[in-house]
C-alpha cells in the first residue's frame, strides 16, 4: 500500500499519564484527572512537521465493563485532540471477552486507520507502553517503539525501547530521515 506514514499513539501511558495501581495501568477517571506527559506536545508536533498522521489507537475496556462512561472517554479524547492537534483518534471498548477485531493486541484499529486515511503501514510505526501495543503495531506491519514503564505484565520485544514519548518521536524523526528525503518529505 503506498500512502502517507502514520505514528499510532497508545493514549494513557503514552500521551497522557496513566494511574498506576499493583504495578497495572489505568486511564484517568475524568478530564480532571488527564495529565498530558512531557514532551507530547513538542514530538507530536514534530511528527506532524515531518509528514507523519498522528493517529491515537487506544483500548477502553472500562466502557463495556461498566467502570466508565463513554462521554468520558470521549470528553478526554477531545481534549487531546485539541491539544496536541492529532489527526484522529481510534477507540476499542470492548473487553477481552467480547473477541473484537479491534482491542489491541489485534491490529483492527491501526488497519481500519490506515485505509480510511490511505496510509503506508510499512512506513509507519506504533508507539505504545504496553505489549499489547508493539503486538497490534507488529501485527498490522508497523515498527514498534516500547516506552518502558516497568509495569507488572508480560513483555513483547519490540523494535525500538525508549524511556519517553519525547525520546521516541527523535528516534523516529532520526530513524526516517533518510527515508522522508526519498519519499519527497
Amino acid at each position: 500500500m503506498s500512502g502517507a506514514p502514520a505514528v499510532f499513539l497508545d493514549r494513557d501511558g503514552t500521551i497522557n499519564a496513566a494511574v498506576v495501581r499493583a504495578g497495572k495501568p489505568y486511564p484517568p477517571a475524568s478530564l480532571g484527572e488527564l495529565v498530558i506527559l512531557p514532551g507530547a506536545r513538542e514530538g507530536i508536533a514534530a511528527l506532524r512537521d515531518a509528514g507523519f498522521r498522528t493517529i491515537v489507537v487506544t483500548n477502553q475496556p472500562d466502557v463495556a465493563n461498566g467502570k466508565q462512561r463513554r462521554e468520558v472517554v470521549e470528553a478526554i479524547n477531545g481534549a487531546l485532540c485539541a491539544a496536541l492537534a492529532l489527526d484522529d483518534v481510534r477507540v476499542c471498548y470492548h473487553a477481552d471477552a467480547d473477541r473484537c477485531a479491534c482491542r489491541k493486541p489485534k491490529p483492527g484499529l491501526l488497519l481500519d486507520a490506515a485505509r480510511d486515511w490511505r496510509l503506508d503501514l510499512g512506513r509507519s510505526f506504533m508507539i505504545g507502553d504496553r505489549w499489547r501495543d508493539v503486538d497490534a503495531g507488529r501485527a498490522a506491519g508497523c515498527r514498534t517503539v516500547l516506552i518502558e514503564s516497568g509495569y507488572a505484565e508480560q513483555r513483547s520485544e519490540p523494535d525500538f525501547s525508549v524511556s519517553s514519548l519525547a525520546e521516541a518521536c527523535t528516534m523516529i524523526l532520526h530513524a526516517t530521515e533518510g527515508e522522508r528525503h526519498a519519499h519527497g518529505g
